[in-house]
């Protein structure tokens, strides 16, 4: 069972018309699922193993799939009172320890939506177009249930239109359009996806460096001021041209500062933790350095976003402007847009 890059997709503006097939866009992690007998592999968007982290879809695979197939979806994991989808959930499942994993796993259970086959049997499917892919899909899938899902899909512009407004409110992250006629063509972007984007004026709390040197920049750590003033951390923007980062470092260097008063002061270096939340690691990359320089939370700027999750940005922010006109204490989160509530029970029931 050979890893598999999965088919992408290329970001547009809007809903396109065409010869499409229209599905939600689920926010989880990307997993092609290999089966053969008793053996099952799951693979990520990078092609990195994710078997080990989800037994309970592993149990759910060997009594649901077709004995022989290669499958291509999401793994997902809804909240407690399956109204929304919990990422913050689905990012605690990737843990080195097993004991934790199982325990996760009767606590946090993933589901897995279907939404394209690459293989049946013996049968390479890759080279069908999707339509006839879709169908073979459905039919393999008839009798699964929950955990396993089939994805909705439409090929009418209106309901597409619609799912993406009403969606985002059970945590879903717009719509993807596929060509009807198009094969599975691995790790090119010949779909289209069409995500949420706002605004959000943010206050610029700190910096981290760049890699490459301690004069460049690498991203800068944003702040949103709660019902109560407290400045929350929710997320960073970081894509830059490297000319701007030089020059980010030496224009912010007056508004460096230290950690007694800062607003994130619980992040001052201690013997042994370099950060408290999580000793400043990542749950993606052991070694990465969270660490940062603070700042007087003096100056503002404005950022496009998706969406969020919980009180942070869900994906990196995307630097805008500066706003040199906006009081930083006028940055808080009832600026942001919340989207219309809608029930993850009406798309995935149980």
């Amino acid at each position: 069972m050979p890893p598999v890059s999965p088919m992408l997709a290329k970001s547009v503006k809007e809903v396109p018309a065409g010869p499409l097939s229209y599905e939600p866009k689920w926010d989880g992690f990307r997993s092609i699922v290999f089966r053969d007998g008793a053996e099952v592999e799951i693979g990520s968007r990078n092609e990195r193993p994710m078997t080990r982290y989800f037994p309970e879809l592993v149990t759910a695979f060997q009594q649901q799939l077709p004995t022989r197939c290669v499958i291509d979806g999401e793994i997902v994991i809804p909240d407690a009172e399956n109204r929304r989808l919990d990422f913050d959930a689905l990012q605690q499942r990737i843990h080195p320890a097993d004991s934790r994993v199982r325990l996760l796993a009767g606590q946090t259970p993933a589901v897995f939506v279907a939404f394209d086959l690459l293989a049946l049997g013996d049968e390479d499917c890759m080279e069908l177009p999707f339509e006839q892919r879709r169908a073979r899909l459905a039919e393999a899938l008839a009798k699964a249930g929950p955990p396993v899902y089939l994805t909705q899909a439409t090929r009418d512009r209106d309901t597409a239109i619609g799912w993406f407004s009403q969606f985002e409110g059970a945590g879903l992250d717009g719509v993807v359009a596929k060509p009807l006629g198009g094969g599975y063509e691995p790790d090119k972007r010949v779909m289209f996806k069409i995500k949420h984007e706002r605004t959000a004026d943010c206050v610029v709390a700190g910096y981290r460096l760049h890699k490459t040197g301690d004069d460049v920049i690498g991203s800068l750590l944003l702040g949103l001021y709660d019902s109560e003033g407290r400045l929350a951390s929710v997320g960073v923007v970081g894509a830059f041209p490297m000319a701007t980062r030089r020059a980010l470092f030496t224009e912010l260097q007056p508004l460096v500062t230290g950690f007694e008063g800062h607003p994130w002061n619980w992040a001052a270096p201690t013997d042994g933790v370099r950060h408290p939340q999580e000793a400043v690691t990542s749950r993606w990359n052991a070694g990465k350095d969270l660490s940062f320089v603070p700042l007087r939370p003096e100056r503002v700027l404005e950022v496009r976003y998706e969406h969020m999750e919980g009180t942070r940005f869900r994906h990196t922010a995307q630097f805008v402007r500066w706003r040199p006109d906006r009081d930083p204490a006028s940055c808080g989160f009832d600026q942001l847009d919340e989207p219309v509530s809608f029930n993850l029970a009406d798309i995935l029931p149980r």
